[in-house]
Parts: structure tokens; C-alpha cells; sequence
């Protein structure tokens, strides 16, 4: 969203991030390096620099073919230009557009770039290479974070197994039961110590996207619930008032908030722990009072979530199940 214009803002975590490269200064003078002596036995399969590298600064050494087959690699599906950072091979998108920086966006699908229009490819380049330790970090973050959402990927059967409010829960289909129209219920764990266990009423041969669809119901119904008893909670303190609720199913986005008093929370929250889920309805209701990111606004949080930076640190960490 854009700030104040739309007089909406919303929380992103997860979804990458971001970097504006600065306006780049005027080009140094190039220094006369005296001539290295020739190297008797020259490395085998030497594959030179692309010629966009090779364009500006010094020239990089050339990457022995064996070496480069061990890259880790980064690789955006739109693509169209591509580095050797460090020890990684990096393909970025880029486009240009009318802006004053080049700026860098590291997300889910890779790097991706933005430069004005009067910038030199071989400018871009070299902007990319002077930021490599920042992207390279990130481009790793985001691929540790990919990695662990896949391993929550949920096989729908009965014992399939979810976090629910930080705690684990194991799936049993119970098919006789119409549990009071809500679809399923809550029941201590089956032996001391083990996961709690949720009973839908779902039949034991039903298909797994059925299963998914009765599991996602209740959860539904428990995340309105608790998150209209948070938001009761903050407001006052707050000093704020909420108008509307709706149940948000974004992929990355954990909520938002309008000046009018709407809001919008993703159901997955109902996975974290309650003080992470108590971060993000007192992140939206700050909103309400400061509509921007700036250090008032944190100070507002911080009046009503004293550890909020530790919490958002694990909204970003904690990876949620793969719903589909």
C-alpha cells in the first residue's frame, strides 16, 4: 500500500525484503595497476567474467569451470540478467521504470531489480555487486524460510498433525459426530505429554481436500473468535475503536488496517503462540492512531506489547504449514 494516500496500511512480514540503492556517485578515476607477472601453468577450463562485469571497475577473476559447477544458485523465474556474487550464481529480473534509485526487492521468487531509465546496465550491475553481502543474505534467509514452510507441507488424513495456537494438534477423523454444527472439536491429548487431538466430523475414507477444507473451517471459527476477544482487549488501552473484522487468507500478508476502523487478520495466525498473535492485533490497532511506520508508531506498540520486536522477529521465523 501506499502510506497515507490510501489511508490504509499494512503489516508485510515474510514477504522479502527490500533495499533502495542510493543515487550512484560519479564514477572514480581508474588507478594504473602495474602489470601482474605471467603465471607458468594457467588454471584449466577458465571461464571469463560475463561482459556486463567485465564493463565496469576491475576485472574479476576468471572462475575455474569446476568451480562454477559448485555454485549455489539463485535463480528468478522472470530473469533476464545474471552475476556471480561472492560463491553463488545469481539470475535477477529487472525492469526499469520511473524512479530516482535503483532498488533491490529479495522475495520468494528471488532478486528482483528496479533502475530509472537513464541508468546503465553496466550502473546496475555494478550496483547489484556492491550490495552483494545484503543479497546474498537475504536470498539465503528467504530460501532457510522456503525450506522449512516445505516441511510443514500437511498430508490430509486422519493423524495428520498442525500447530494450533503454538501447541501441536493430531487430526481423527470421527464421522458419527456432528459436533454441534461447528464441524469438530478440542480433546485433551490421547497419553500424557502428547498432542491434543481434533475430532471433525469428516468420513474416514473422504478425500484430503475435504479433510483440509473441515480443518481450515474450525480453525476459521476459533481465529474470529480469539481475535475479536484480543482486539477488545488492546483497544481501550489503545485508546482506539475497531469497526469491522474480516478473516484475511493472504500468503504473506498478516494483516491491515483502515482509518475507518476496519481491519483485516490472517486465520493462520490462530497457529503462533498467543503473545505473537497479541503482537499483530496491537500492530493493526496502532494504526488506527498512527497511520505510518515511523517511530511514533512503535512507541504506540510498545505501550501495550513491551517485547513486540522479539515477537515480530519470531513472525518472521517461524514458518506456518503448507495449506496447499
Amino acid at each position: 500500500m501506499q502510506g497515507l494516500l490510501q489511508f490504509t496500511m499494512d503489516l508485510f512480514e515474510g514477504l522479502g525484503s527490500e533495499f533502495t540503492q542510493p543515487e550512484p556517485p560519479a564514477p572514480r578515476p581508474k588507478k594504473v595497476r602495474k602489470a601482474a607477472p605471467p603465471v607458468a601453468t594457467p588454471l584449466p577450463f577458465a571461464v571469463p567474467a560475463p561482459e556486463e562485469v567485465k564493463s565496469t571497475g576491475p576485472a574479476l577473476p576468471a572462475i575455474p569451470l569446476r568451480d562454477t559447477l559448485a555454485l549455489a544458485s539463485f535463480i528468478h523465474p522472470q530473469a533476464t540478467r545474471e552475476l556471480v556474487l561472492g560463491s553463488a550464481r545469481v539470475a535477477y529480473e529487472f525492469k526499469r521504470g520511473k524512479r530516482k534509485t535503483i532498488g533491490f526487492l529479495v522475495g520468494a521468487e528471488g532478486l528482483s531489480v528496479r533502475a530509472p531509465r537513464w541508468v546503465a546496465l553496466r550502473d546496475v550491475d555494478a550496483a547489484v555487486r556492491e550490495k552483494a553481502d545484503w543479497i546474498l543474505r537475504k536470498l539465503q534467509e528467504t530460501q532457510q524460510r522456503h525450506a522449512r514452510v516445505e516441511a510443514t507441507r500437511i498430508a490430509w488424513k486422519d493423524g495428520a498433525g498442525f500447530p494450533f495456537m503454538g501447541e501441536p494438534v493430531v487430526i481423527r477423523l470421527d464421522p458419527k459426530h456432528g459436533f454441534a454444527s461447528v464441524g469438530g472439536t478440542l480433546d485433551e491429548a490421547e497419553v500424557a505429554g502428547g498432542p491434543r487431538i481434533l475430532r471433525l466430523a469428516v468420513a474416514q475414507n473422504a478425500e484430503p481436500s475435504q479433510i483440509r477444507d473441515a480443518a481450515q473451517a474450525w480453525l476459521m471459527r476459533q481465529a474470529r473468535k480469539l481475535f475479536i476477544e484480543r482486539l477488545d482487549h488492546f483497544a481501550p488501552l489503545l485508546g482506539v475503536r475497531w469497526q469491522k473484522l474480516s478473516l484475511s487468507n493472504a500468503a504473506t500478508r498478516w494483516g491491515s488496517a483502515s482509518a475507518d476502523g476496519s481491519l483485516r487478520l490472517n486465520w493462520r495466525l490462530i497457529h503462533f503462540r498467543l503473545p505473537v498473535i497479541d503482537y499483530v492485533v496491537a500492530h493493526e490497532l496502532a494504526h488506527l492512531r498512527v497511520m505510518d511506520h515511523s517511530h511514533r508508531f512503535w512507541e504506540t506498540v510498545e505501550s501495550v506489547v513491551p517485547d513486540y520486536d522479539v515477537l515480530r522477529q519470531q513472525l518472521k521465523d517461524e514458518a506456518v504449514p503448507r495449506w496447499n
